[in-house]
């Protein structure tokens, strides 16, 4: 059994990389505290939500690598990252987490822009004259 567990975690266009190691809960993103990299305290809130959960808040080091997308898909990709590195380390924790949504892979993508319209749905104004 290897100390170190690896997962990924994707959401919109974004892609992310999870490290998870036994240690005092230090959160790393991209070699950056979790507090520099995410200011927003809601995005924090999301990426800790499956340790919370599992109640393995201080005891595992997380290393994550993260690429693509805004700061909301990141954030929703390293939770995704880091509920299947805790069910890789222990699979009676899916159980727990499912229940909450959080192994559940966030399928929306933004929708490709058509020819002929301003945006994917939007369209140009209509002149009658």
């Amino acid at each position: 059994m290897s100390t170190t567990f690896v997962a990924v975690g994707r959401r919109k266009t974004s892609s992310a990389r999870v490290r998870m190691s036994a240690g005092s809960g230090k959160i790393m993103v991209n070699k950056k505290p979790i507090e520099d990299y995410f200011p927003r305290a809601a995005h924090r809130f999301q990426i800790t939500e499956p340790l919370k959960v599992s109640d393995l808040m201080a005891k595992y080091d997380i290393s994550a690598n993260v690429r693509g997308g805004g700061q909301a898909g990141q954030a929703g990709a390293i939770r995704l990252g880091i509920a299947r590195a805790l069910v890789k380390i222990d699979e009676e924790l899916r159980r727990v987490l499912k229940p909450h949504g959080i192994m559940t892979r966030d399928p929306r993508m933004k929708e490709r822009r058509k020819y002929g319209l301003a945006k994917a749905r939007k369209r140009f104004q209509f002149s009658k004259r």
